[in-house]
């Protein structure tokens, strides 16, 4: 089996599960009840008879774009570009590997180009607004000449394949919405005739910072009129609402109200720390992340941080994977 130093207890999952002989459907799944504060073990493909009829897990219908591309400055130099967030058909937010200035232009694969604008943060200079000069709709020239975003813990680069969810329909996100990879025909197919129902959300997501954890930006979203009237009946009806990962947490959170879920389109920069208190979803299965992610601030608003650290505990002690291309946690 693969492994690489662990992270907070948990081993880094250097490549897909597959690679290391694990089908999609059959990493390994902790479930931690928060009322019995209890942890037990189990595969993802054990998931429908954790559900029951009338259970709804919101997804993620994001799909991922290879979206890492070789960029040049003038002098030939090497600056990796990761294309992360569309503002407008020219205008996107983008993450320079290495420090650039206001003005500079990079030379892009095709002929294209990206002159960077000025950084989305002065005070942090990793994101820039850049303008990105390409012959063709962009998601279709990252498609000719892009690859998927990937850090140092990986392996190797992987097929764009590797990156998609079952569910992935929109494209848009510089990194795979990986909470829902593990999903595959069989284990809908089984949940459907469990009668757990499905909706979907849109989020974008954009890139992420393994180097220093910081504040996720601002991405775009959308929460159908289908999927908001879907959630708001089962609670009304006192059914569970399992947000599929917290890009769907994001989602259905800045298009929750008073009132209910309401149809919503647009940007949103909500921040979720355990202050927040959750008004949309009921249950969450999510990854296993990095010590010090934001990703565990917002897991914080839904479970106390006691039952959390018992939970990476009891992964860590198990040998858990991490990261994108690692095991699940069923948060109930």
């Amino acid at each position: 089996m693969s492994a690489a130093p662990a992270i907070g207890g948990l081993i880094e999952a250097i490549e897909p599960p597959e690679y290391r002989g694990v089908a999609r459907d059959s990493v390994r799944m902790l479930v931690s009840d928060r009322r019995g504060r209890s942890h037990t073990h189990a595969r993802f493909y054990d998931l429908p008879s954790l559900l029951r009829a009338g259970d709804l897990l919101v997804v993620n219908d994001s799909a991922t774009m290879p979206a890492a591309l070789p960029g040049r400055r003038i002098d030939g130099s090497a600056v990796p570009l990761h294309v992360s967030t569309k503002i407008d058909s020219r205008l996107w937010i983008v993450e320079p590997r290495k420090a650039v200035k206001a003005g500079e232009v990079l030379a892009l694969p095709g002929g294209a180009a990206a002159t960077m604008l000025a950084a989305v943060d002065a005070l942090r200079p990793r994101l820039w607004y850049a303008a990105l000069a390409v012959d063709a709709p962009l998601e279709r020239y990252l498609d000719a000449h892009g690859s998927p975003i990937t850090y140092r813990y990986l392996r190797r680069s992987f097929p764009i394949a590797d990156y998609q969810t079952i569910f992935a329909r929109r494209p848009g996100s510089a990194e795979m919405p990986s909470a829902a990879r593990p999903f595959t025909e069989r284990v809908v197919t089984r949940l459907r005739a469990r009668g757990v129902e499905f909706g979907a959300v849109t989020l974008h997501c954009g890139v992420a910072s393994f180097e220093a954890p910081e504040r996720p930006g601002s991405e775009r979203f959308v929460v159908p009129v289908e999927t908001a009237v879907q959630v708001n009946a089962a609670r009304r009806e006192a059914r569970r609402v399992i947000a599929v990962g917290t890009t769907v947490v994001r989602a259905l959170e800045s298009a929750a109200t008073e009132e209910g879920v309401v149809a919503s389109a647009g940007w949103t920069d909500l921040f979720i720390d355990s202050a927040y208190e959750p008004r949309a979803f009921d249950a969450l299965l999510s990854g296993f992340h990095a010590a010090g992610a934001t990703h565990l601030d917002m897991l914080r608003s839904f479970a106390d941080a006691g039952l959390l650290e018992a939970a990476y505990a009891e992964a860590a002690a198990h040998g858990y994977f991490c990261h994108e291309f690692g095991d699940v946690h069923f948060i109930c």
